[in-house]
């Protein structure tokens, strides 16, 4: 799975999907929750030989919510499945900001 196709399969679910984050100016302000973000967060390749043979992609889905909304992960959750997507999870309230934080983070092989 390419990131482009991590994309588009985010976007399905029908919520707001940027790259790292949404960039908010007067005319346009960034989309109120439940909103997605995604991320490159370090590489794990495979290497022998002075070669890497496989890509592999480490990649962090952040769901934000402005409260607890068990369905809405489950939407997240239930795609990463069907993608065969294996993924950990760890929650954070963001005080600041006022959200519930959800990250899964990925691994892309390859692409």
């Amino acid at each position: 799975m390419t990131q482009a196709e991590l994309f588009k399969a985010l976007k399905s679910l029908g919520m707001p999907v940027a790259y790292g984050e949404f960039q908010s100016t007067p005319t346009k302000p960034a989309p109120p929750p439940p909103f997605i973000t995604y991320q490159f967060s370090y590489s794990g390749d495979m290497m022998a030989d002075n070669h890497n043979y496989l890509d592999i992609e480490n990649f962090q889905i952040e769901l934000y919510t402005a409260k607890k909304e068990p369905v809405t992960e489950q939407l997240v959750q239930d795609k990463l499945k069907e993608l065969r997507l294996p993924y950990s999870k760890v929650e954070a309230w963001l005080d600041d900001e006022k959200l519930l934080q959800i990250i899964y983070e990925i691994q892309l092989m390859g692409g």
